[in-house]
């Protein structure tokens, strides 16, 4: 059950470090494409607030279950067609933001895997409902250790910017 910022910060950061260390032109992948992808990162949980929603209009969506539909493999390769379609168009610009949206939904499904410790992930919906978790937390793990998760995450990355990009030079 890792939070919202748990999956933003460390989509943003696996994002950021592949275009500073690993990428050698800039050019399609901007400050910009990490954001889309932080904010891509979140596209699973996208069932929750629908749910709140048509909830609220008085419609029942028991058939709209959490680690379903938003949760599989189907889903986080629906957004690799659109980049394969643009890519043999040579728009790079926007191919780059459907690859990036394509890697951040399969992160966080991933991480919801690795850290999940109430339901599974269902990877394969719809051909089975099948639910999968690695069983690296304990059930009864406590939202105070997913907090500190978050705080040491971003600690962690705010040295790693001030080693690498100076970032106290912005202050």
């Amino acid at each position: 059950m890792p939070l919202a910022v748990t999956h933003i910060i460390l989509t943003i950061i696996l994002i950021d470090l592949y275009r500073d260390y690993l990428l050698k032109s800039k050019k399609y992948f901007t400050l910009h494409t990490v954001m889309i992808g932080g904010i891509a990162s979140l596209l699973p949980d996208i069932d929750i607030p629908i749910k709140w929603l048509l909830n609220s209009f008085g419609f029942s969506m028991e058939i709209i279950i959490h680690t379903g539909l938003t949760h599989s493999l189907l889903f986080g390769l629906f957004f690799l067609l659109p980049a394969l379609i643009f890519l043999k168009k040579k728009k790079h610009d926007i191919n780059t933001y459907f690859f990036v949206i394509t890697f951040a939904v399969l992160f966080h499904i991933f991480l919801d895997y690795l850290l999940n410790v109430k339901e599974g992930i269902m990877f394969l919906w719809p051909f089975t409902i099948q639910t999968f978790k690695s069983g690296l937390l304990p059930y009864n793990t406590n939202i105070e250790f997913f907090l500190g998760l978050d705080a040491v995450i971003l600690l962690l990355w705010l040295w790693h910017e001030e080693v690498r990009h100076k970032i106290k030079d912005f202050i």
